[in-house]
């Protein structure tokens, strides 16, 4: 690692620090809502998976965004990270009280979304044809 690689992380970590300091609140809705924040959090509701059957489920995801996400939702207190001490080493990722308070509050929204797709689709339809 170079010595600007390692003022450039130290900077941003210091700027999400800073960023905490000022709005906590925001970056935790954000952790939570992100576009894999979401779908971490759904499907650890119904239990706990390793991070592979993870990754399976959510689709899509690279191994770094998963990584990064539950390093996230963990720091957060929404995610439990277990690791076993076995070989081949087993880890397996589950929600925390307050994860599956998250979890459920996200499925609501999700809920909704499915719902009320056919409405947005309308609104989207006639927003685009007003504008052409």
């Amino acid at each position: 690692m170079t010595v600007s690689s390692m003022d450039a992380r130290a900077l941003k970590l210091r700027a999400m620090r800073e960023g905490e300091a000022m709005c906590p609140h925001r970056l935790v809705l954000e952790h939570v809502t992100s576009r894999w924040g979401v779908l971490v959090l759904i499907a650890l509701e119904e239990r706990s998976h390793r991070f592979s059957e993870l990754r399976r489920e959510i689709g899509r995801v690279s191994e770094k965004m998963l990584t990064q996400t539950l390093q996230t939702l963990e720091r957060d207190g929404l995610v439990r990270r277990d690791a076993k001490p076995v070989i081949p080493p087993r880890v397996d990722y589950s929600l925390t009280d307050l994860g599956r308070e998250a979890a459920g509050q996200v499925r609501a929204l999700a809920a909704w979304t499915e719902r009320r797709m056919a409405d947005v689709e309308k609104a989207r339809t006639a927003y685009d044809e007003a504008r052409s």
